[in-house]
């Protein structure tokens, strides 16, 4: 009886320890510490086994492919109409794919065919994530960040693209842009500034004008965000 204690607190003081270790990455190529990463979700979700392992194929290009931080972020999936929160996750925007780490330090690449939606936590701010691949919706495609979303919406969609030799002609660069779409009804129009906005109103032209004057709105395209106050305006007035 004795034995058997000694062995199963010897069992229990080694999970302990193990679960406390430092590991090495071999895709990042860094050391991290798995008791800061989700438990393993293979064999807690295995919905979220539905991909396949990652592996970086632009170690030699300058910058990373990955939208705000090559760092896991806080977020939650998703998937198959199944939410899954306190996830580590890292959308790569130059192939528009969303990866989750195993504890065993690789990466898996999620089915994004399964994935209806997920959420970034950057900077204190929650950044939420839809697939449009089911919606059909006429130039956008893949994952999309929603600005707003009423009557009418506001997609922001993140691209990073590369620039062949831009450094010291030896090396590539990735780069960030980003698009920003309005969606009316079943119409989508790319918008960049207040004369695009405007023109997806003919019918309330005049009285956005007005709104805009009135409220001394400034609308830009480094601003995305400097749409929304016109969209919900005219959702508000129209039929």
């Amino acid at each position: 009886m004795l034995m058997n204690r000694k062995y199963h607190l010897l069992l229990l003081l080694f999970a302990l320890l193990t679960g406390l270790g430092v590991e090495y990455s071999p895709v990042f190529g860094e050391f991290f510490n798995p008791v800061q990463i989700q438990k393993d979700p293979v064999r807690e979700n295995q919905i979220l086994y539905n991909g396949k392992l990652w592996s970086n194929l632009y170690t030699n290009v300058k910058g990373d492919q990955f939208l705000f931080s090559k760092s896991y972020l806080p977020g939650s999936l998703t998937i198959s109409g199944k939410t899954y929160k306190n996830l580590n996750i890292n959308f790569d925007i130059y192939n528009d794919e969303v990866m989750i780490p195993k504890n065993d330090g690789t990466i898996l690449q999620l089915n994004k065919e399964m994935v209806d939606s997920f959420t970034l936590v950057y900077e204190f701010k929650t950044y939420s994530f839809r697939n449009t691949q089911a919606d059909s919706l006429p130039g956008i495609k893949g994952f999309v960040n929603i600005l707003y979303n009423g009557k009418s919406a506001l997609y922001l969609k993140y691209k990073k693209e590369l620039d062949i030799l831009a450094v010291d002609d030896k090396y590539d660069l990735f780069f960030q842009t980003h698009k920003i779409y309005l969606v009316k009804g079943s119409t989508v129009v790319q918008v960049s500034n207040k004369s695009d906005l405007l023109k997806s109103f003919p019918e309330e032209k005049a009285s956005l004008k007005a709104f805009i004057k009135k409220n001394r709105v400034k609308i830009s395209r480094k601003v995305p965000e400097s749409f929304i106050p016109v969209i919900r305006y005219y959702d508000s007035i129209s039929k």
